[in-house]
């Protein structure tokens, strides 16, 4: 394992826990004194006050975690690419195919390697095919290879859908699309750091 960036992840790592815990913290805080009386529908419904309090306080929590994971995540791959390609950067380019978003933005871009680095994506909007349409576009146009590095892929049916079309998109154009096994493979080969190996070794130090 490489020592240097196992210490930039993990400190990374212990940045976003520290984070959270204190997100977290403000929020149940702050519900402490919400208006409860949307728990009359919980009732009506089948569900307890105090179940119905677990349910909100649990959803406040997720929308942290989600956030923060994916953040964390996409932070630590960047860090191994940055490591093998000191000149590696987030990059933003012009929209040449239409006037919204006026950019698109470029996660690590590697020489002409043009990387979209996501934990995962459920999405089950289909605008967000078009707009992911365009953006590939654009990129393939300004001469990069667009490759989308997805680590953990959606489970349900209408989102799973989204992600086979955008990989078909990907692969049309000649970029690549890479998910689950194949996304932590990816970075290994690409970077020499075995980003999952790291990962587990700083869970395994919380526990």
């Amino acid at each position: 394992m490489n020592q240097e960036v196992y210490k930039k992840i993990k400190a990374l790592a212990d940045k976003y826990a520290d984070d959270l815990k204190h997100q977290v913290d403000l929020r149940v805080e702050e519900m402490k004194h919400d208006d409860t009386s949307h728990y009359l529908l919980y009732r009506v419904l089948g569900v307890t006050d105090e179940e119905g309090n677990l349910i909100d306080l649990y959803q406040n929590k997720g929308r942290f975690l989600y956030k923060y994971a994916g953040a964390f995540l996409e932070e630590a791959a960047t860090i191994c690419m940055k490591h093998k390609f000191p000149d590696s950067a987030k990059t933003k380019i012009p929209n040449t195919l239409g006037q919204r978003p006026k950019t698109f933005e470029i996660d690590c871009l590697v020489g002409t390697l043009a990387h979209e680095i996501k934990w995962r994506d459920a999405t089950t909007d289909g605008d967000h095919i078009t707009k992911e349409h365009t953006r590939v576009k654009v990129i393939q146009q300004k001469g990069y290879t667009p490759i989308r590095v997805m680590f953990y892929y959606p489970q349900r049916a209408q989102a799973i859908r989204i992600q086979e079309t955008l990989e078909t998109l990907y692969n049309g154009i000649g970029g690549k699309y890479y998910y689950g096994d194949t996304a932590w493979k990816y970075i290994k080969d690409f970077t020499g750091i075995d980003l999952l190996e790291i990962l587990e070794t700083i869970a395994m130090s919380r526990e």
